[in-house]
């Protein structure tokens, strides 16, 4: 009987349990549609172009004060400064004088081309948000500012809720283990004890990041080292200006680019020159060889081509065994004959030698 009674005991604890965090829950998710609008007219963004821009517009002071209400705040700054050494320094003495420190830190570029840039995150109580935004307006050069502030007042109640319920559960399956009887019903009711401790220990963790985003405002800053000021109110001719030397800038940056790289690539350069004029210098030197042993053949190379146009003459049997008529004398050569009648010698034909008497 007592085992059963203690089942029926565990049963309705977990029951009550259950119905507890569905009331939490269902009065958390009413409480939450509530507060979107609101936390939607809380959320405010400011941008301003000048430190002290921002005025007293989200002032968590004043709000902290009226109510106990539950609000992040957020704020990112822009800035630039021409002695980036000093607007750094007074970066981080606005951060140690309001009691803030650094969560993270980014630094990039060198002295030598006066192109650094830094990035900060900082954690600043929320009572001295204010006074971090004023000291940083005068640190540099401000070119722009946003604010935002979260209402998170009813989902820190939920959680709260949740913890509480999940707390008073653990408390009383405390008290069933120090009356159970048997192993069986321990068992049970530390496996139940395991569930509800992880719970909360996930909403304790939520509780505490909530609460360190509350107390402590979140400032991102964003400093840039220039070589001139950028002017805050500036007209189109100016404007015009500066599109057109920046444009001269970005040209002659290309220009000093193009030659870096060919100076980083010089190296392999020569190196592909060498190796090309190592082939052409063994390209000529094999077609001399090749124009070598050919010279070395004039009998297949040289005289066939100059034997291969002429015929050879063949001998005239009919005139075989006479006199040649310019070796005898012709009657015309006669004393006393005509020499109109004198026969003309023929003509010579182009590349046949020449043959006749000599007169």
């Amino acid at each position: 009987m007592k085992t059963t009674a203690l089942t029926t005991r565990l049963a309705a604890l977990a029951l009550a349990g259950a119905l507890a965090l569905g009331l939490t829950g269902c009065g958390a998710g009413s409480s939450d549609t509530a507060a979107a609008s609101q936390e939607m007219s809380q959320s405010v963004t400011e941008d301003s172009s000048a430190a002290g821009g921002s005025g007293a517009l989200l002032d968590p002071s004043a709000s902290t004060s009226e109510s106990s209400r539950k609000i992040i705040y957020t704020a990112s700054v822009e800035m630039e400064s021409t002695d980036f050494a000093g607007a750094q320094a007074a970066i981080l003495a606005a951060v140690e004088q309001t009691g803030a420190y650094l969560e993270s830190t980014d630094l990039w570029g060198s002295a030598e081309d006066a192109d650094r840039s830094a990035r900060y995150t900082v954690r600043v109580p929320v009572d001295n948000y204010r006074q971090l935004l004023a000291a940083l307006g005068e640190a540099g050069s401000v070119l722009n500012q946003s604010e935002s502030a979260s209402d998170v007042t009813a989902n820190y109640i939920d959680v709260e809720a949740r913890l509480t319920a999940l707390e008073a559960q653990r408390d009383r399956l405390n008290e069933l283990a120090d009356q159970a009887e048997t192993t069986a019903d321990l068992l049970e009711i530390e496996s139940q004890l395991s569930d509800v401790q992880y719970q909360i220990e996930s909403y304790t963790a939520q509780l505490r990041s909530l609460d360190s985003q509350i107390t402590y405002s979140t400032v991102d800053v964003y400093l840039s080292e220039v070589a001139e000021l950028t002017p805050t109110g500036t007209t189109f001719g100016d404007r015009l200006a500066a599109a057109f030397f920046g444009g001269w800038q970005a040209f002659a940056d290309l220009i000093e680019g193009l030659f870096l790289a060919i100076v980083y690539l010089l190296p392999l350069l020569l190196l592909a020159a060498a190796i090309v004029a190592v082939c052409v210098v063994l390209g000529r030197r094999r077609r001399a060889r090749r124009a070598a042993r050919r010279a070395g053949q004039p009998g297949a190379w040289s005289a066939a081509p100059q034997q291969a146009g002429k015929a050879e003459p063949q001998p005239n049997l009919e005139t075989a065994g006479k006199p040649d008529a310019a070796s005898t004398p012709d009657a015309a050569d006669k004393p006393g004959a005509d020499p109109a009648a004198r026969p003309e010698p023929p003509a010579s034909q182009p590349g046949a030698p020449k043959s006749g008497p000599k007169y």
